[in-house]
C-alpha cells in the first residue's frame, strides 16, 4: 500500500518548520550577541575613567533593549509552536468520519475483545501471531487465521494462552511473523483499521482516535469515505 502525504502547515506563505528554524537561528544569534555585549560592558566598567565614569543610564537602556528583543523572539517561538499545533489538528480533522488504515499495532482490550488487521505480501501458511501486554510480555500466541496474501482481520477474545480472561482496559500489541511453507520470511505488517472519531495532539504530533486505538496521523496508509 502507498501512504498518504500529510501537508505541512503553512501560514502567510511560510511553513511552520521554516518559521521555527528562523526563530531558532535568531535566538542563537541573540545569545551570542548578548554574551558579547556583557563582555564589553564588563570591560568598560573595569577600565572606565574614575574622573569621568560612563553614564549608567546608557547601560540600563541597552540592557532593556536587549531584553526586549529576547522577549520578542521567545514570543515568536511560542506563536510558531501554536501555528504548528493548529496545522496538525486541522490536518487530522479532515480524517474524521473516514475509514482509515494505519500501520500500528496497539489497541485497548474492551468488553473482552480487541481487533487488529494484518497484511501478508504472499501466501504464508507458516505465519504466527503474538499478543504482548503493556510490559512486553507475551500473553497469547497462535497461527494466523488466514494465511492467504492480502489484508485480514484478527479478533481476539481477550483470553491468554492458558484460557484466562484478561481484564478490560489493558493496552495490547499484536506482532506477526510471516513465513511461507518452506519457513522463508514473507513481508508482513500489523494494521489498525476503523472509522476516525476524533483527533488530538500528543507531544506536538496529531493522533487519530479509531475505535479503541489511537494512532499517529503519520502512520496512515489508506483513507476512504465511510459507507
Amino acid at each position: 500500500m502507498t501512504g498518504t502525504t500529510t501537508p505541512t502547515p503553512v501560514i502567510s506563505g511560510v511553513s511552520a518548520s521554516n518559521a521555527n528554524s528562523q526563530v531558532q537561528g535568531g535566538l542563537q544569534s541573540l545569545t551570542s550577541n548578548f554574551q558579547t555585549f556583557l563582555s564589553l560592558l564588563t570591560t568598560q566598567l573595569q577600565n572606565q575613567d574614575p574622573l569621568s565614569p560612563v553614564d549608567s543610564n546608557a547601560f540600563t537602556q541597552q540592557l532593556v533593549q536587549m531584553s526586549g528583543v529576547q522577549q520578542q523572539l521567545l514570543t515568536n517561538g511560542l506563536l510558531t509552536s501554536l501555528v504548528g499545533a493548529q496545522g496538525g489538528v486541522s490536518s487530522g480533522v479532515n480524517y474524521i468520519g473516514k475509514d482509515v488504515t494505519a500501520a500500528a499495532n496497539a489497541t485497548t482490550l474492551t468488553s473482552g475483545k480487541a481487533t487488529w488487521s494484518y497484511e501478508l505480501a504472499n501466501a504464508a501458511p507458516g505465519s504466527t501471531l503474538e499478543i504482548d501486554d503493556g510490559n512486553g510480555n507475551a500473553v497469547w500466541k497462535g497461527p494466523v487465521p488466514d494465511s492467504t496474501a492480502g489484508v485480514h482481520d484478527f479478533n481476539w477474545n481477550g483470553k491468554d494462552t492458558n484460557g484466562k480472561q484478561l481484564a478490560d482496559g489493558g493496552v495490547y500489541t499484536l506482532k506477526i511473523s510471516g513465513l511461507d511453507g518452506a519457513g522463508k520470511s514473507v513481508d508482513s505488517q500489523v494494521l489498525i483499521r476503523g472509522q476516525v472519531t476524533a483527533v488530538q495532539m500528543v507531544n506536538g504530533q496529531p493522533y487519530l482516535s479509531m475505535g479503541n486505538s489511537i494512532v499517529p496521523l503519520a502512520n496512515v496508509i489508506a483513507v476512504q469515505n465511510s459507507n
